[in-house]
């Protein structure tokens, strides 16, 4: 089974940019779509963006679009979420998931295998 382990959130101001990063261990995740979700508090999870395992076939919730932008590099085994131009209602733990099968796309229903443990990104305003 793939281990997911996010990183690279923090506390920044409105307007900041942060760079999440995924990195899985246990298997090669570059059969494996990945998707980027986020919890805020009081919400319920939501997919934020997602790839195909060349980087294309990318989703990005309204939200995001335009802002975020979600890339891999196979050979390091990691997933990135650039998060761009961001805003206080970004404010949430945010994890990196990968489904139960190879060539899986990741939708908000799609059966997920794999949870990493959350980083949190906080925007202050």
């Amino acid at each position: 089974q793939v281990q997911l382990v996010e990183s690279g959130g923090g506390l920044v101001q409105a307007g900041a940019s942060l760079r999440l990063s995924c990195a899985a261990s246990g298997r090669t995740i570059s059969n494996y779509h990945i998707g980027w979700f986020r919890q805020a508090p009081g919400k319920e999870r939501e997919l934020v963006a997602s790839c195909g395992t060349g980087g294309s076939n990318t989703y990005y919730a309204d939200s995001v679009k335009g802002r975020f932008t979600i890339s891999r590099d196979n050979a390091k085994n990691t997933v990135y979420l650039q998060m761009n131009s961001l805003k206080p209602e970004d404010t949430a733990v945010y994890y990196c998931a990968a489904p139960r099968t190879l060539y899986t796309r990741v939708t908000a229903t799609t059966p997920i295998a794999s949870w990493g443990q959350g980083t949190q990104v906080t925007v202050s305003s």
